[in-house]
């Protein structure tokens, strides 16, 4: 039978000593440093010849004197260290308005407590220079138009900025705390630095400059993330490449056209006076006149198209709005346009260009209307589809604040059914149309510093065009009409 070996006994623990606190020490020592004394004084009292009483007397009175001299030492010499121990506390706390009192240089402790008080001033200084200097960071960064954002590691917002509110149109509260992929933000941190970048957002067509850095807060790794809107810049560098092929494409049609339509216009003159036989004539003749009139409306599409090359500077003068919009509707005769009263206003502004800009517009609102009351004129002929109650409508408004003017046209059409196209030049879904009029009045807003934004009515069928374009207190002013 296997004998089993005893458990091994646990170490014994050490018992943790007693300690004096530093006054006792302090009083303890003093009663030693002073007890010979004592001891001596006592036995020369003891052996006079006094009566008992007497010297007792004297005994417990030197005892006495004793204990007020250990108290006043043990004070002199504990009351300073708590109150350098109470303001180390208080700097612990940051609070920096308590100092050390008979600070010198001439002893120790004066030394000590001079030593401390010069460390508080120097951590209350450095404190108001951190605070001043988060106070202009944050200032800096409130001030930015650029939409920044900080993500930690586990990819969730920790700061944003004003500018960053303004594009997820969402107040801070809401957003900090959520996961970028909640935010559509996950392009963000997974894309190159220093790429473009399209977020969805919605009906934005904005094409930002993604710039990504790190940074630690509190010893934790943050990702942040700069986006700058290039699309102005993209749309102008586009632009420049447009005109130039358009100016050169416009030369050299326009050199080749004029000839043709001249050569075709005297060869059908001479066909006409020409003896052959009537069928003969007649083909002849209709060739020509085809090739004649294409030649034409061919100058005439390039004409509308070298508009996109040939754009002056606005020209600006005093423009009351409502004029403006009311001289608009009334030349579009194939809808009714319907003008809602906005606030009296006038601004500065090239008439000539905002009145072309409105008209295309409207225009484009009207074609849509009309497109989709032919559908609905087709529906009704149909014996195989069912009937449909529609009612064109075309309605312009505007309305401003303190930095810009807004005019909205809206229209029940059919929609956008590629809204990232919309803008490309030569891109149309009308037969007839020649791609040229949306991108014509977006250089005309952004001539003025303005913005057009064309999306889908929200809720119901139908376009919304924004034309936002900005104005200052010195330059508008309300009129009376």
């Amino acid at each position: 039978m296997a004998s089993s070996s005893p458990a091994p006994r646990p170490a014994p623990r050490k018992r943790k000593r007693a300690r004096l606190l530093y006054e006792h020490r302090l009083s303890l020592y003093s009663f030693l440093v002073a007890l010979p004394g004592l001891i001596v004084s006592i036995v020369l009292v003891w052996m006079q010849p006094w009566g008992l009483e007497s010297r007792l007397a004297l005994i417990v009175l030197e005892l006495f004197a004793w204990w007020l001299l250990a108290m006043a030492l043990q004070e002199q010499t504990t009351r300073p260290l708590q109150t350098l121990a109470n303001v180390i506390s208080a700097l612990r706390e940051e609070d920096y308005s308590f100092r050390a009192r008979n600070a010198a240089s001439d002893d120790v402790l004066g030394e000590l407590s001079l030593e401390v008080n010069t460390l508080a001033d120097m951590l209350s200084d450095e404190k108001i220079r951190t605070i001043e200097a988060t106070a202009l960071l944050q200032r800096v960064v409130d001030e930015i138009d650029a939409p920044l954002f900080a993500f930690d590691p586990a990819s969730v917002l920790r700061l944003v900025n004003p500018a960053g509110e303004h594009l997820l149109l969402q107040p801070k509260a809401r957003m900090l705390g959520r996961s970028a992929t909640e935010l559509n933000l996950q392009k963000c941190l997974a894309g190159e630095n220093e790429s473009l970048v399209e977020l969805d957002l919605g009906d934005s067509q904005a094409r930002w400059l993604l710039r990504r850095s790190s940074f630690r807060q509190h010893g934790v790794p943050h990702t942040l993330i700069v986006l700058s809107d290039v699309s102005r810049a993209l749309r102008e560098e586009e632009r420049r490449a447009w005109q130039r092929l358009i100016r050169v494409l416009g030369h050299e049609l326009s050199n080749s056209l004029a000839p043709i339509k001249s050569i075709a216009g005297s060869l059908n003159s001479r066909v006409a006076a020409t003896p052959m036989d009537g069928d003969v004539r007649k083909d002849l003749q209709h060739g020509l006149e085809i090739i004649e009139a294409r030649s034409a409306s061919l100058h005439r599409f390039l004409e509308a198209y070298r508009q996109l090359a040939q754009m002056p500077a606005p020209v600006l003068r005093e423009v009351v709005v409502s004029t403006l919009v009311a001289r608009v509707a009334s030349l579009e005769t194939r809808v009714k346009v319907c003008v809602k009263p906005g606030p009296d206003l006038q601004f500065r502004a090239d008439p000539d260009q905002l009145e072309q800009m409105l008209i295309n517009l409207v225009r484009n609102a009207a074609d849509a209307v009309l497109e989709l009351s032919a559908a609905a004129v087709r529906h009704e002929r149909s014996d195989t589809k069912p009937q449909m109650d529609f009612e064109g409508k075309v309605a312009v408004r505007w309305d401003f604040t303190e930095e810009d003017m807004t005019l909205v046209i809206e229209d029940n059409g059919p929609g956008l059914m590629n809204p990232a196209n919309v803008f490309t030049p030569f891109y149309t879904t009308k037969p007839t149309g020649s791609g040229v009029g949306l991108v014509l009045s977006r250089q005309i807003a952004e001539a003025h510093g303005g913005r057009i934004e064309i999306s889908n009515r929200n809720g119901s069928r139908g376009c919304l065009v924004k034309v936002v374009l900005p104005r200052t207190p010195s330059d508008t002013r309300h009129v009376h009409l």
